[in-house]
């Protein structure tokens, strides 16, 4: 008799119970109920999350991998136990492989420090796209600019996709990083980072990833995408603040020198020289921030719990039905229109300023970002000075989407 194979059943998702579990969420804004539409700036925290972190400093607090006592124990299992977590959720070979940093920004200026100094010499060239966050720009000019390389730029289309053509140009046996967003927070674009790889590495060239938008919408497995560095923010991933994961390859942290000096990263230290610990711990130099480890784990977990194909299908549905919206409403213009696309609605309304339907939103309780998004390349390519970002979380509903359009309805009519 053949063996029955388990299939993984995704969970019903409710978005009424998941509302349910963020408190955040329960309060009037100008007297009207909050609608939160800025999870791609940071998303709100749960229950789970913010009693994980109280437990941890009202039982459990000490410093990690110091002490003998029971607290310390305690506090050492948890922050570790973070890493591990971590390392199933994105499919990583070795939780050695998940270091802590304080999010996103601080894993790539690592990567483009550590790495770059070691592996980067005069002529040789750093790859990015147009529509790189500021994070995943300018670490790269710090390095180009120390060691003589070259930063070159892969462009879009007028629909905010990657012009892949032109990548396959672009690449040469000098291109040494290709450091690309998985998701682009100003206009929602998914990139083919899987092809993207496979053309880099043919080439010879490493790839970072990276995954702030991404991990909080779709499930990230690296070993199917096949890249050498991911990283990505607690925050946005319903997880605390200052708390955020780089991956890397073992084999390539094994022969990446420290990012910074102190205690934790050391094995050995002497006045005449010092041994570095092995990864992860020589790239988490002082006492880490426990409580975020502990948070983040916790929201991993919560996250995971979901389903992340429910997730996927849910903000799926927020985004078309918000775009639809869009079409129908006269004036509004749609920033990022590409084919694969995660939940961000970016858009200008003829007339009107963004920043001045920043403040109309607010006053009728919708939280939107008005801005460049740390994107002001973005905003060149589309001769925009900012946009108006709605970006969706597991929290949001139709309903959210409806208030969003009463308030665009609100500034036309305030304006003219």
């Amino acid at each position: 008799m053949a063996e029955q194979q388990s299939i993984k059943v995704e969970p019903e998702f409710d978005v009424a119970q998941v509302r349910a579990q963020f408190p955040s969420l329960n309060q009037q804004v100008y007297d009207h109920p909050l609608v939160y539409l800025d999870s791609g700036a940071s998303a709100q925290k749960p229950d789970v999350v913010i009693d994980a972190i109280s437990n941890y400093y009202r039982n459990d607090h000490a410093n990690v991998h110091r002490g003998v006592h029971k607290l310390a124990e305690r506090a050492t299992d948890a922050f570790e136990g973070a890493r591990e977590r971590i390392a199933s959720f994105i499919n990583a070979e070795s939780p050695r492989e998940i270091i802590f940093v304080r999010g996103a920004t601080e894993g790539i200026n690592l990567v483009a420090q550590s790495w770059g100094q070691q592996n980067l010499k005069s002529g040789d060239e750093v790859m990015i796209t147009e529509m790189e966050h500021h994070a995943n720009i300018v670490p790269w000019q710090f390095i180009c600019q120390q060691k003589n390389a070259v930063l070159k730029v892969i462009p879009m289309n007028d629909r905010g996709e990657l012009l892949m053509d032109s990548f396959r140009d672009l690449l040469s046996a000098k291109t040494r990083m290709v450091a690309v967003t998985h998701i682009s927070n100003a206009l929602g674009t998914v990139n083919p980072v899987k092809e993207i790889v496979s053309l880099a590495h043919h080439v010879g060239a490493k790839v970072l990833i990276d995954g702030a938008q991404a991990a909080p919408h779709s499930k990230i497995d690296i070993d199917e995408i096949g890249c050498d560095f991911y990283a990505f923010s607690g925050h946005k991933v319903y997880g605390p603040t200052g708390i955020g994961v780089l991956w890397g390859r073992e084999e390539l942290l094994a022969k990446m020198p420290p990012y910074q000096g102190g205690g934790e990263m050391i094995r050995r230290v002497t006045f005449e020289k010092s041994d570095f610990a092995s990864p992860p711990y020589r790239f988490e130099a002082g006492t880490p921030n426990i409580a975020g480890a502990v948070g983040l784990g916790v929201a991993i977990d919560w996250l995971d719990g979901l389903g992340l194909g429910n997730v996927s299908t849910h903000e799926a549905a927020l985004l078309e039905y918000a775009t639809s919206k869009a079409k129908e409403t006269p004036g509004m213009r749609i920033i990022g229109t590409a084919e694969n696309k995660a939940g961000i609605l970016s858009f200008e309304l003829e007339g009107i300023h963004p920043h001045d339907l920043g403040t109309i939103f607010d006053r009728q309780g919708v939280a939107i970002r008005a801005g460049h998004h740390c994107a002001m390349p973005v905003m060149q390519h589309f001769s925009v000075p900012a946009t108006v970002r709605a970006s969706f979380g597991v929290y949001n509903t139709l309903e959210d989407i409806d208030a969003l359009f009463r308030g665009v309805a609100r500034a036309q009519e305030l304006f003219g």
